[in-house]
Parts: structure tokens; C-alpha cells; sequence
């Protein structure tokens, strides 16, 4: 029997010591947020923070978590960063399929718990580990600078003129 602190409760799983935290979270407790992608730590969409440091759930150890407190996505908007971050994630509009997005938000918020105001380059950084196959990069760099400023970034816009009707 492990007791794991998870988004601030205590939780006791009678789990094997090789499983997994992704399946700890999903499937014991119940905390579905947490995504799985590719199973190899490789896509980002499994990332919780383990202490406030982003880590893949996918292949950590439920036996190496130890007494280190978990945050996932469910949780993550009660805290400052985590907060901007999410409100960002909508002014913006980062989301399109959604999949990868809770992962990209745990990111996102570490990256801003350690760096206030992150450069192109710090961004880049620190979501090179996190996948988006709708290629949403441009719209989470913006997000990510908007709420570490509170200025909204002007994304370049391709407009069109509408197609006239044809007989």
C-alpha cells in the first residue's frame, strides 16, 4: 500500500510498485485529465509536476514518487501560474482537438514557475518535449507570453476575401 499526496489529498493505492503514475492517476484515482499518448515520455501529454518539476507519468514509477506532492490538470488552476495559464490557453483560443493540451498547460505553467517573463528561446525549451499534432505552436507561444506579461500577443492573421458566388 502506497499513500501518495495528490493535488493537495492523500491517497492510499494497493498498487504494484512498477505501475506507472499515468495509471495510478487515471485508472485508481480517477483523475482522468492526464493524458496518454505514446507510452515512451516522448509526446508530453502524460506531464504532471512531481514537486512543481514537469514529469512524463507515463513511465515514472508510482514507487518513485515517494512523499513528493503531484499536481495534474485538475488542480494546476488553483495555482497562480497555473491560473494565467489556463485563462491564456482561452483568450487565446490555443485549443483544437484538446488532446495534447493538458500536458502543454502542465508545461507551461512549470516553465513559468521558474522563468516570469520566458524568451522565444525559453519556451522552446521548454516544451520541445510536448507534441501537438494540430500544430497549435504559434497560438501556445502566444498564450504563454500573455500570461506571463498580461499582454495579449498579436498573432499574424491571413485574411481572405470572401469567394464570390458563382451561377
Amino acid at each position: 500500500m502506497l499513500t501518495l499526496s495528490i493535488n493537495g489529498q492523500s491517497h492510499e493505492v494497493d498498487v504494484p510498485a512498477d505501475m506507472p503514475l499515468l495509471w495510478v492517476l487515471r485508472d485508481v484515482v480517477g483523475l482522468t485529465g492526464t493524458k496518454f499518448g505514446c507510452g515512451m515520455a516522448q509526446c508530453g501529454a502524460c506531464t504532471v509536476h512531481l514537486d512543481g518539476q514537469p514529469v512524463r507519468s507515463c513511465v515514472l514509477p508510482v514507487s518513485a514518487v515517494g512523499s513528493k506532492a503531484v499536481t495534474t490538470i485538475e488542480a494546476v488552476g488553483n495555482t497562480p501560474n497555473g491560473a494565467k495559464i489556463q485563462q491564456a490557453w482561452l483568450d487565446v483560443d490555443v485549443v483544437q482537438c484538446g488532446y495534447c493540451q493538458s500536458g502543454q498547460i502542465m508545461s507551461a505553467t512549470a516553465l513559468l514557475n521558474r522563468t516570469a517573463n520566458p524568451s522565444d528561446a525559453d519556451i522552446d525549451a521548454a516544451m520541445a518535449g510536448n507534441i501537438c499534432r494540430c500544430g497549435t505552436y504559434v497560438r501556445i507561444r502566444a498564450a504563454i507570453k500573455q500570461a506571463a506579461t498580461g499582454k495579449a500577443d498579436i498573432l499574424q492573421t491571413i485574411v481572405t476575401a470572401p469567394m464570390e458566388a458563382t451561377p
